[in-house]
């Protein structure tokens, strides 16, 4: 399978947001298919983005196609792919499909479920962190292959913010068990 191309990237998120939700994310081998995103752009009070370029996200503001990596509360790394400029898809979960064993010696061995069921559970099973900010999608480290099948998809508000809470900008796979949190 060929790796997505940065074109996938150059058009508005949340078309963008929706068409991730499985394709497969490998980062050095390890990943799976995605199963939770959330898009941000530049008119979202709840992006970084919205006062414009700053030092920490100006890979916001890069080429489409590349990483947004950044670490929120001090403490856990968040993965963003940069789409038009300004605009980023939040990774939030992925079900853990290959180098699962790796990743469970990098989560302190919790359950399958909980591998990679949020972002910065995700970033830590996967190995993502700053050093990541700014890499094109489509080399090493990273590989994004499309997603085999269709998906049922279901969408709702954004988690875990409070300016623009209602913007239904999140996607998942409905159904799956791998979600950080239950749509509501």
């Amino acid at each position: 399978m060929t790796t997505i191309p940065p074109a996938f990237f150059n058009r508005p998120v949340a078309y963008v947001a929706r068409d991730l939700i499985g394709v497969t994310l490998l980062v050095n081998g390890a990943g799976g298919p995605l199963v939770e995103v959330e898009a941000y752009d530049e008119a979202d009070p709840a992006s970084h983005s919205f006062n414009g370029p700053t030092l920490r996200n100006q890979a916001m503001f890069g080429p489409p196609g590349h990483a947004y990596v950044y670490k929120i509360y001090g403490i856990h790394w968040c993965l963003n792919f940069v789409c038009q400029p300004g605009s980023a898809v939040l990774i939030r979960a992925l079900e853990p499909m290959h180098g699962v064993e790796l990743m469970h010696e990098r989560r302190g061995g919790v359950a399958e479920r909980q591998l990679c069921s949020g972002p910065g559970k995700l970033c830590q099973a996967l190995g993502i962190d700053i050093g990541q900010n700014g890499l094109a999608l489509d080399a090493p480290p990273f590989e994004l292959l499309p997603a085999e099948a269709s998906h049922d998809i279901a969408t709702g508000p954004r988690i875990g913010i409070t300016k623009g809470a209602e913007t239904p900008w999140r996607f998942v796979r409905r159904g799956s068990p791998f979600l950080s949190k239950p749509l509501r």
